[in-house]
């Protein structure tokens, strides 16, 4: 196979050993298929339509993408670039996501290698076919394009160039093209470890295109992103706009931490030509006018090439321990996945061995609940919505208090409002006066009459009183004992889907829970009916002091409030705190007036009587009624009997086909547990693979990736040779720690390799930071002093 070579000397030495081990290692975890569960560190090249970027990824790569002006990149394209000893370039289709089982297949088998580079254009054309772009009129696919190229000669770089964003539709560009391409882009952008490539034309006014806004929107503080300005030859010498790109280049007007760069590539329409052709005419435009007096380090290939290689070594560097522990998150939520689907289950045996073991789980958090011991990770955060339902004895306690307190509000047919008037009445309840309430005691006592003599009462007065006055109860009640069987049924749904996997537990809800929650409502409306019966066909009967004592109480504050009036009148005052005597005064009226206030009329004493009696006995009976519904209705009919719905002794006593049924394993099932197999092995080979690299050395301040702007105490600081003479110098810049171990020379590292895993160190110079895995708190403050004193940009943890 012949390659067109890179001749340049810029990328000699570039990568040491390990350093090329490192960038293998993430393609490895790429190839691994690593990158659908966790973000990777990649290049992603970003840009508006027709800005040269696939120029830019042609100068960087050597490979000769289709850089004509009317054509565009159509989807993803991830171009991998290895030093290697041998020469290769393979082609294959990474389907996205969202395809279908069937088109991840066959867009998978799409892989073809190349002898040159002159048949990329037909084979770019091949998968445009594949991914039916043309086809059926799509213009563009968030489907990726992958070219491996390995050889000597060549740089160690990821890069993915991204389709151009489109500013309006056109006839061959559909407005949901211009969203999808946007989606794509914003994607790619939004990946935390992506480091940006923005490529600016410099055709068009920087401030009018789209992809330094993207830029800016998904990488705020501008702390991953890398400006490419390109096609400077395109601006008029000595000019306005050109003064603006050069400002643009220093860093000076839209800030980036990475600073910017400058390119410049062939006219596409110019005909054929070498990269060697490019090379020469870059260096000659760079080497006259003001380009001129800009530093070499931001100007041409070769430079931008070192600049993106140390540039994602540091940041594969910088996100590994994130990268470790991300791997970690998603490899525990697997196991806790693969343990709710459990063993595969195929023979009888298995499946109600499942079962038992769900059930056991199930009833330790239905008695934790019960019991109100919140302890386990099932219960979550009480401030969220879920938390909350899952803390039963919570939830019963609440829905128990907010019956007594609605009860008593609305319970009851009439209310005499009390004299402060402070009290508010509820709208279904009649509001009355004593007088009008009388009156209608004493129609009804007409209509009841027996053999009772005057100013007495048939005692069945009291229930007829009583059964109208606590009308409202049932209605109240019944509402709320379905409130308290729904929070009991949802407080069932959460665990079931916590201990068994979706399948399983939809089915032990189907055939398992629902049954015996319908019977337990059932249980419930027929214990509540038979708690109600009593007060609403029984006549009224009570034993209970509570209720002589009240109506004593009723009778006393009536007759002390009328005495009390009839003293006022007397004495002629409005308060009786404090009244003054003078001289001798006649009290036989005040005598008088007060044996005066018997009732005359014997109806009327008998329907205040009757009233009174009432009103006290339903204060009573409400009492215990409200206790008998939480007691013997919500706790003996509801709560009690969750624990029993699912048990080992259910399991062990279910039919053979009950048991298939509920914890036969679908075909679903197994699929999932191959899924998750294959992801869990692919997140351990990665765990494996960063593991090896946790030990690194991160460059400090003077690191010649990053340029400094206008807000820098040098406003026109930018890399110098002589920085990345020092970075050369740094040979082990990244090193497996076995090596650095036997290389290092501090005194801390003589200690065995196994009480340094939770060690930093600084080494000899103040730019070189080692981290670690974890460390307790005195070291973690011990941490932050030395790297203080040693002033690096990078903190640990």
């Amino acid at each position: 196979m012949v390659l067109k070579p890179f001749h340049t000397q810029a990328l000699n030495g570039l990568c040491s050993k390990d350093q090329l081990d490192l960038l293998d290692s993430v393609d490895c975890l790429r190839s691994q298929g690593i990158s659908h569960y966790v973000s990777l560190p990649q290049i992603i090249v970003c840009g508006d339509q027709s800005s040269g970027k696939s120029s830019v990824l042609e100068a960087i790569s050597g490979v000769p993408f289709p850089t004509k002006s009317n054509l565009c990149t159509r989807f993803p394209i991830e171009l991998v670039l290895r030093k290697t000893s041998h020469i290769g370039v393979s082609v294959s289709i990474v389907p996205h996501e969202s395809r279908s089982e069937s088109e991840k297949l066959s867009l998978g088998g799409f892989h073809e290698k190349l002898d040159d580079f002159d048949g990329l254009p037909t084979l770019i054309e091949n998968a445009k076919a594949a991914l039916a772009i043309s086809m059926h009129g799509r213009a563009f696919s968030k489907d990726l394009l992958r070219i491996e190229v390995s050889g000597p000669d060549r740089p160690h770089l990821t890069i993915v160039d991204l389709p151009g964003l489109i500013h309006s539709e056109t006839k061959q560009q559909s407005a949901s093209d211009v969203e999808l391409v946007q989606d794509v882009v914003k994607a790619y952008m939004k990946e935390p470890r992506s480091i940006i490539l923005a490529v600016v034309s410099a055709k068009n006014d920087y401030a009018n295109q789209i992809v330094l806004k993207l830029a800016r929107a998904t990488d705020k503080k501008g702390s991953r992103t890398l400006g490419v300005i390109t096609k400077p030859d395109t601006l008029i010498a000595n000019s306005e706009s050109e003064a603006m790109y050069v400002s643009l280049a220093r860093n000076q007007d839209v800030e980036f931490r990475l600073g910017w760069h400058v390119l410049k590539n062939m006219d596409s329409e110019t005909g054929e030509w070498s990269l060697t052709d490019r090379d020469v005419k870059e260096k000659e435009f760079f080497s006259q006018g003001i380009w001129e007096d800009l530093p070499h380090s931001l100007l041409g290939v070769d430079k931008l090439r070192e600049r993106l290689s140390k540039v994602l070594l540091r940041q594969i560097a910088a996100e590994l321990p994130s990268l470790i522990d991300e791997i970690e998150i998603k490899s525990n939520a697997c196991r806790n996945r693969l343990d709710k689907l459990g063993e595969p289950r195929t023979t009888l045996d298995e499946q109600r061995l499942y079962l038992l073991h769900i059930s056991q789980a199930f009833q330790s958090l239905i008695k934790a609940s019960v019991d109100g011991t919140y302890n386990d990770p099932f219960f979550e955060d009480p401030q969220s919505e879920p938390g909350y339902q899952k803390r039963i004895r919570a939830v019963v306690q609440n829905l128990s208090q907010d019956f007594a307190g609605h009860i008593a509000r609305r319970g009851h047919r009439r209310e005499i409002p009390k004299s402060t008037g402070n009290t508010p009445i509820s709208r279904s309840v009649i509001s009355t006066t004593r007088e009008e309430f009388m009156d209608h005691i004493e129609h009804l006592m007409q209509r009841t009459r027996g053999r009772e003599l005057p100013g007495t009462f048939n005692p069945m007065i009291v229930a007829d009183l009583f059964l109208e006055q606590s009308k409202p109860w049932e209605a109240i009640t019944r509402s709320h004992i379905v409130r308290v069987w729904k929070a009991a049924k949802e407080f069932l749904r959460f665990t079931t889907t916590y201990v068994a996997d979706a399948a399983t537990s939809k089915s032990l809800f189907q055939k398992i829970f629902e049954p015996a929650l319908n019977q337990l409502l059932r249980i419930l409306n027929a214990k509540t009916t038979e708690l109600l019966t009593p007060h609403q066909k029984s006549h009224p009967i009570t034993y209970n002091h509570y209720f002589t004592e009240t109506l004593q109480k009723v009778r006393s504050g009536r007759s002390r409030d009328e005495y009390t009036r009839i003293i006022k009148d007397f004495f002629g005052e409005s308060s009786l705190e404090l009244v003054y005597v003078n001289g001798a005064k006649d009290f036989r009226p005040l005598v008088t007036a007060l044996v005066k206030h018997t009732e005359p009329d014997m109806n009327r004493f008998a329907c205040s009587e009757a009233l009174d009696c009432m009103e006290a006995y339903y204060k009573v009976a409400l009492k215990r009624f409200v206790d008998d519904i939480a007691i013997e209705v919500i706790e003996a009919k509801l709560i009690s009997p969750l624990h029993d719905i699912f048990s080992p002794i259910t399991v062990t006593s279910m039919p053979a086909d009950l048991v298939t049924s509920i914890a036969g394993e679908s075909e679903e099932n197994r699929a999932q547990r191959e899924q998750l197999n294959k992801q869990l092995e692919v997140l351990m080979k990665g765990t494996e693979t960063c593991k090896r690299f946790i030990g690194v050395r991160i460059l400090g301040a003077d690191d010649s990736t990053i340029q400094s702007g206008a807000t820098s105490s040098s406003a026109d600081y930018v890399p110098t040779d002589i920085d990345e003479a020092s970075d050369d110098s740094a040979s082990d810049f990244l090193r497996p720690l076995p090596d650095r171990l036997h290389r290092s020379t501090s005194p801390s590292l003589v200690e065995p390799p196994s009480a340094l895993e939770e060690r930093v160190e600084v080494g000899e110079s103040a730019r070189e930071v080692r981290f670690r895995p974890t460390a307790s708190k005195k070291e973690k403050k011990k941490k932050k002093s030395i790297f203080t004193e040693a002033g690096a940009v990078f903190e640990a943890d």
